[in-house]
């Protein structure tokens, strides 16, 4: 029999899009090139209550699709075993995969089945490639998580979202909840053991199959998680933290500046679009509303201030992170 890896049980280094690349344009001829394409079991032409349709569920299709995941797990690593993790009562229960459900709905004709498969991988990886997007919305660092804890709190509010939204908050929807989050305070350099504990009495066993928790409760949940933060949870780490500047100025440098057009005017150039404005108007403005609008505000004052030849000091930024931050007083 082939062990299968529940995707509940895999880390966030084995999930994480930055250290495993995928192309979803080349999914389907992956998969289709890979054995468990080439024997894909029929469904038997039963009714559904047909003690033969759940022999052959329990048994030559699970098997079939234990293999595909073993397969997909060889070539693209073990975060490919979230393919199956499906909505409510599927085959890993309570996952956010809406293309799989289980060996006996999803296992129909060769041809449609591989197709499921394929969809379903690229729904799975796009939805890692989404959480990572949140989890790193936020510079977060434990050393001064005393000072950005409404940034913590709103970092995890908004993961629990994300999670209800693609779960439907059917059955088992709270465990893939409470895994997010472990992520997330994983990312963020907390040792795994610390960041199950830390959820665990977060969420306090409140949030429950079936049953979508209301924002009180999510508001709630978040900034338990956020208050119980210390400088000191930090996991050693013999890895070099990433240089961000050297890799932004090997980004610059690979820009092929001397092809761009000439304009033949002196001075600033004037864009064709407003790229600070645009990035913020559709991340920023994706992940909240509120925040967005104050960076396009403290935006506004920055250019102004720098066309005033404003004196760049302390009071300078505070005006500015006021508006950032959403506070009535500078920070």
């Amino acid at each position: 029999m082939i062990p299968v890896l529940a995707p509940g049980f895999l880390s966030w280094d084995e999930v994480d899009p930055a250290r495993h690349p995928f192309d979803a344009a080349s999914a389907e001829q992956v998969v289709r090139s890979l054995g468990p394409a080439r024997c894909v079991p029929r469904r038997p032409d039963v009714a559904f209550t047909d003690p033969v349709m759940s022999d052959w569920s329990w048994g030559e299709a699970r098997r079939w699709a234990d293999a595909m995941s073993h397969a997909l797990m060889e070539h693209y690593g073990r975060w490919a075993a979230g393919w199956r993790w499906s909505h409510d009562e599927g085959d890993f229960d309570g996952g956010p995969v809406g293309h799989w459900c289980c060996p006996r709905d999803s296992i129909t004709t060769p041809e449609e089945t591989l197709t499921r498969v394929v969809a379903a991988l690229c729904e799975w990886r796009a939805w890692l490639e989404s959480l990572a997007g949140w989890i790193e919305a936020y510079p977060l660092d434990l050393d001064t998580v005393e000072d950005d804890r409404i940034l913590w709190d709103r970092a995890a509010r908004n993961l629990i979202l994300q999670v209800t939204d693609h779960t439907g908050c059917g059955s088992g929807w709270h465990r893939h909840c409470h895994q997010v989050l472990t992520w997330f305070l994983d990312r963020r350099t907390v040792p795994p053991d610390l960041a199950e504990d830390l959820v665990d009495r977060a969420i306090g066993g409140r949030f429950l199959s079936w049953t979508g928790p209301d924002g009180a409760l999510v508001d709630d949940v978040a900034e338990r998680l956020a208050q119980s933060l210390r400088p000191a949870d930090r996991a050693l780490s013999a890895e070099p933290l990433p240089d961000h500047l050297e890799h932004w100025l090997a980004v610059r440098e690979s820009v092929p500046w001397q092809r761009a057009p000439d304009s033949g005017a002196d001075g600033p150039v004037t864009p064709s679009r407003d790229g600070a404005a645009e990035d913020v108007r559709e991340f920023d403005g994706a992940l909240d509303p509120d925040r967005a609008r104050g960076l396009l505000t403290a935006l506004e004052l920055l250019r102004a201030d720098a066309a005033r030849d404003a004196r760049l000091d302390f009071g300078l930024l505070q005006r500015w992170q006021q508006h950032v931050l959403g506070t009535e007083e500078p920070p």
